[in-house]
C-alpha cells in the first residue's frame, strides 16, 4: 500500500506520495526511527518518523508497542485533547510501528542535504 508522507521542515511542510515498492522498505519501522529519504526521492536527507495514522484516522502512538490497535484510557497527548482538568476518556489508538494498515506517515527533517526540498520536488515533476 502507498503511504502519504508529510515531511516538517520548520514552518514549511511538504507532502510526498511513497510508491509500494518503497513503502515495503518503511514496513516496521516505529517512531523515532530515522531513515535514509533518498528511497523517496530526497538525496541526501536524512528523516525521523514523528506519528502518523492509519486508513481509519486513528492517531499513532509512542509508548503502545506493535503495529495493533488498542482502547486506551487517555487524560491528554495524542489521540485527545481534554476540555476540563481531570478528565480522561477511553479512545482508540495505533501501536508505534508501521504496517500495511497505516496510510499517513509524519516526519521531521533531521539532516539536511544539499538542495532544499521545494527545488528537488519541483525538478521532479
Amino acid at each position: 500500500m502507498a503511504f502519504k508522507l508529510v515531511i516538517s521542515e520548520g514552518e514549511n511542510s511538504h507532502q510526498l506520495e511513497v510508491e509500494a515498492a518503497e513503502s515495503k522498505k518503511l514496513i516496521g519501522l516505529k517512531i523515532g526511527d530515522k531513515f535514509d529519504a533518498f528511497m523517496v526521492g530526497l538525496k541526501g536527507y536524512t528523516l525521523k518518523i514523528t506519528g502518523g495514522s492509519d486508513k481509519n484516522g486513528f492517531p499513532m502512538k509512542k509508548d503502545v508497542e506493535g503495529p495493533r490497535r488498542i482502547k486506551s484510557l487517555l487524560s491528554g497527548g495524542i489521540g485527545f485533547n481534554p476540555k476540563r482538568d481531570g478528565q480522561r476518556r477511553r479512545k482508540t489508538v495505533r501501536g508505534n510501528t508501521l504496517s500495511d494498515d497505516i496510510v499517513q506517515i509524519n516526519a521531521i527533517v533531521d539532516q539536511k542535504g544539499e538542495k532544499n526540498i521545494d527545488e528537488i520536488l519541483v525538478s521532479e515533476e
